[in-house]
């Protein structure tokens, strides 16, 4: 009776044996079909494919507070000729289709509690000077249209052409009164702001410095 016993046994557990191997035949096969599939000969275990890793060293340089409002922005197009004269040899040229920004904003950060004054149904604000807080040439929108007997120079020349392009910015924003105009959206942004805060009249007032600065 035990030797019976003893081969049903062994029986089962040959036909488990052969079960495991099956099922784990089956899955290498459905394996293999599936890379050759996606055009990979080889199992991912086999394929040896190459992992990217990225690392960060990231160093904290500087914490600078913001406390500049800006209130407008003019965006200028200039097309730019710049030239080197020589003596014996034709004249390095480029031009250069510039594209910048001018933005016109107000330090926050300079009023103190002895700017603003309180009186029964009003408060004055003194605020400090409109200023011009960016100029600068969009690089990305502006290109070299054209060079001529540059050679060796090109590069400095069209650095050249760039640095006064991001000067004509400047002076044109201030003819054009970016100043003025940042002082009047002051105004009109931060007055009714602070009217429905204090439950008074607001006045901003402004020195007179900028107004003199955009006569000149």
């Amino acid at each position: 009776m035990s030797f019976l016993i003893k081969q049903i046994f062994m029986r089962l557990f040959s036909w488990l044996v052969r079960l495991i191997v099956l099922v784990l035949l089956l899955v290498g096969i459905q394996s293999l079909w599936s890379n050759l599939r996606d055009g990979k000969w080889l199992p991912d275990f086999f394929g040896g494919e190459d992992q990217t890793e990225t690392m960060h060293t990231v160093v904290l340089q500087e914490i600078t507070s913001m406390g500049k409002l800006e209130l407008v922005k003019y965006n200028f197009k200039d097309v730019v000729e710049q030239e080197i004269v020589k003596m014996w040899l034709p004249n390095a040229k480029a031009v250069l289709i510039v594209q910048g920004e001018a933005i016109g904003c107000v330090d926050l950060t300079k009023i103190n509690i002895a700017d603003i004054t309180s009186e029964q149904e009003t408060l004055v604000v003194h605020m400090p000077e409109p200023e011009m807080c960016v100029f600068k040439i969009d690089h990305q929108k502006s290109k070299v249209y054209n060079t001529e007997y540059a050679f060796t120079e090109e590069a400095k020349l069209v650095e050249q052409a760039y640095k006064q392009a991001e000067k004509q910015i400047q002076k044109s924003a201030l003819d054009m009164g970016i100043l003025k105009q940042t002082e009047e959206n002051a105004r009109k942004i931060l007055t009714p702001i602070l009217e429905k805060a204090a439950g008074k009249k607001v006045i901003l007032q402004f020195p007179m410095n900028a107004k003199i600065e955009k006569l000149r």
